[in-house]
């Protein structure tokens, strides 16, 4: 496929670094658009592709990756109808709360949208993303758009009504997860770790523990059950967690960046 990417920023080149590492496209079939010259730069550097300022660069391209911000989405899908002069068009977007409505109605007709939700971690090849159809987007778009995410992670596709709830989770969730591992270290550095030391043994557990989950299969509570002996220094912790209320403040976290994702998308 030939795929153009209007927008790149640091989320746009990371999924094109996955994607041209992991096979999914050829850097020879990869065009990059942006107005900033930095960027274009930087989004040339990183991934091999050709870039350019102008949006007519892309007419060649049946697949367009929108990573620019939501409010630019309407403009740029007006020029990517014009410059496709009626030939289809596959769009992928991953503007935060821009809906698939908003984007076939600046779309034309034979044009089939994809929206999706990646976060940050893509960055580093560990990203968690959902997504959803289109009206007019088929099977193998699905496929396309899937193996685009999951170049730099994992992808779920999911109804439209629980895009907000990817956000409050997995969108928003890695600021969760930095608390988290800020306050595991913290509680090193009480009990006399250095910082520095404290953190990578924090970071390490959490990566570790997700990476337990991930490929065993098993669920959460079967893996935190086989680290909790009776007695243990492991339930005296958990005790404490519970008394304190960390289970249900994530849960409350979850909710109300739900709730703000529905808001925005208004």
């Amino acid at each position: 496929m030939k795929l153009g990417v209007v927008g790149c920023g640091k989320m746009g080149t990371a999924l094109i670094q996955g994607a041209i590492r992991s096979g999914v496209v050829a850097a020879a079939d990869v065009m990059g658009c942006d107005p900033y010259e930095k960027s274009r730069e930087a989004f040339a550097k990183a991934t091999g592709a050709v870039v350019s300022a102008d949006l007519a660069a892309l007419a060649a391209c049946d697949v367009l990756l929108l990573a620019t911000k939501p409010n630019d989405i309407p403009t740029a899908l007006g020029e990517a109808v014009k410059m496709a002069k009626g030939q289809p068009r596959l769009v992928i977007s991953i503007a935060a709360g821009v809906t698939l409505a908003a984007l076939e109605a600046a779309a034309a007709e034979n044009f089939r949208v994809v929206r999706a939700m990646p976060n940050t971690p893509a960055l580093v090849g560990h990203g968690a993303a959902g997504y959803c159809l289109g009206s007019r987007a088929t099977a193998d778009d699905s496929k396309t758009a899937k193996a685009l995410l999951e170049a730099v992670g994992i992808a779920i596709e999911v109804p439209e009504r629980l895009m907000d709830a990817v956000t409050g989770l997995s969108g928003s969730g890695p600021a969760y997860i930095y608390v988290v591992i800020d306050a595991l270290a913290d509680g090193g550095v009480r009990a006399g770790i250095p910082r520095a030391d404290a953190v990578r043994l924090a970071a390490q557990t959490v990566l570790g523990s997700a990476a337990m989950v991930l490929e065993t299969g098993e669920h959460p509570a079967v893996l935190k059950d086989m680290v909790t002996s009776p007695g243990g220094t492991t339930i005296a912790g958990l005790a404490a967690l519970e008394k304190n209320g960390l289970r249900s403040a994530l849960i409350e976290a979850v909710g109300a960046a739900t709730r703000r994702a529905t808001e925005l998308g208004k």
